[in-house]
């Protein structure tokens, strides 16, 4: 089963760039991806950059409307993620809880839903 593990933050909150707690948290990140290859598990991930170069986008009325920065007003911003393939959702927290943002923000793990029967149903 595939996983989208989703990590929240304040841009605010956690180490500063440049200090000794911030190299910690990166080597935790490394270690992390060092693990789940290690374990066999197919993975992928990125950081994501500042929420002010987000640009969100809707359709209302037929007509698509663009907006600068996110479209959700909360205090914690989607900061990176990882996809893991694992078994389970009981695999998929064991490993969550190894990433270093659970820490100082929000770990979201959610199932990614499987599209090919519904795409098959169309045609």
């Amino acid at each position: 089963m595939k996983y989208l593990i989703l990590l929240y933050g304040s841009e605010s909150n956690g180490p500063e760039p440049g200090t000794p707690e911030f190299g910690k948290m990166m080597a935790g990140y490394k270690a992390f991806g060092e693990r789940l290859d290690a374990d066999g598990i197919q993975w992928a991930g990125e950081a994501l950059q500042e929420v002010s170069s987000a640009t969100s986008i809707t359709r209302r009325g037929g007509k698509v409307e663009t907006m600068d920065g996110p479209f959700a007003e909360t205090k914690e911003k989607l900061g990176g993620y990882y996809q893991i393939d694992v078994p389970d959702l009981d695999s998929a927290l064991r490993y969550a809880e190894m990433i270093p943002a659970v820490d100082f923000g929000t770990i979201e793990i959610r199932p990614i839903m499987d599209v090919g029967p519904l795409l098959e149903m169309i045609g």
